[in-house]
C-alpha cells in the first residue's frame, strides 16, 4: 500500500496539511492563546520518528508556509520552526526512548523555545503585547502531544511509513 502513496510521502503531506487547517480554524477571541501549535507538534511528530526522511528543509517550507497563510512577516514562524526541529534532531533518539508523560515534557520545553522565539522576533518588528499568556500554546500542545502520538503512530503502521 506504502508504494501506491509515493512511501508514504502523501500522507506526511497530508498531515502537515491538516495541521495547517487545524491552526486556522476560527475560535473565539477569548481562547486564542489556548490555540495548540499544530503544525509544531505534527512536525515534532515526523522528526522523531522519521528524521531521514522529515528535516530541516521540510520545516523552512512548512515555516514560510504558515508565514504566508497568518500574514506574520515572512521568515518569523520558519526560523522558528527551524530551530526546534533542529532541537529535535539533535535529541529524537533519547526522545524516544522516554514514555509518553516525558516526552510531553520535552514538547512542552520545545514549544515553549518555538514561542519565545517567535515572541522575541515580533517584538523586534513591533507586531506583539505583553505578558506571558503567549507561553500558554506549549502547555495545551504538551497535554495534546500523548493523543497526538498515538492518532499518528497509528497512521503510520496502517500506511506502513518506514
Amino acid at each position: 500500500m506504502s508504494d501506491q502513496l509515493g512511501g508514504g510521502r502523501l500522507i506526511i503531506l497530508g498531515t502537515f496539511l491538516i495541521g495547517l487547517a487545524l491552526s486556522q480554524l476560527p475560535i473565539p477571541d477569548g481562547f486564542a492563546w489556548y490555540r495548540p501549535e499544530w503544525v509544531a507538534l505534527i512536525l515534532i511528530y515526523w522528526v522523531l520518528v522519521l528524521p531521514h526522511r522529515v528535516g530541516l528543509l521540510s520545516a523552512f517550507a512548512l515555516g514560510l508556509l504558515l508565514d504566508l497563510i497568518r500574514g506574520s512577516v515572512l521568515g518569523l514562524n520558519a526560523l522558528s520552526l527551524l530551530i526546534i526541529t533542529y532541537l529535535t534532531l539533535l535529541l529524537y533518539k533519547r526522545l524516544r526512548m522516554f514514555p509518553l508523560w516525558q516526552q510531553s515534557m520535552m514538547v512542552m520545553v520545545l514549544i515553549g523555545i518555538n514561542q519565545l522565539l517567535f515572541f522575541w522576533m515580533q517584538s523586534m518588528t513591533g507586531t506583539t503585547g505583553t505578558g506571558l499568556m503567549f507561553l500558554m500554546p506549549s502547555l495545551v500542545s504538551a497535554c495534546l502531544w500523548p493523543w497526538l502520538y498515538v492518532i499518528l503512530h497509528g497512521v503510520r503502521r496502517t500506511f506502513r511509513i518506514e
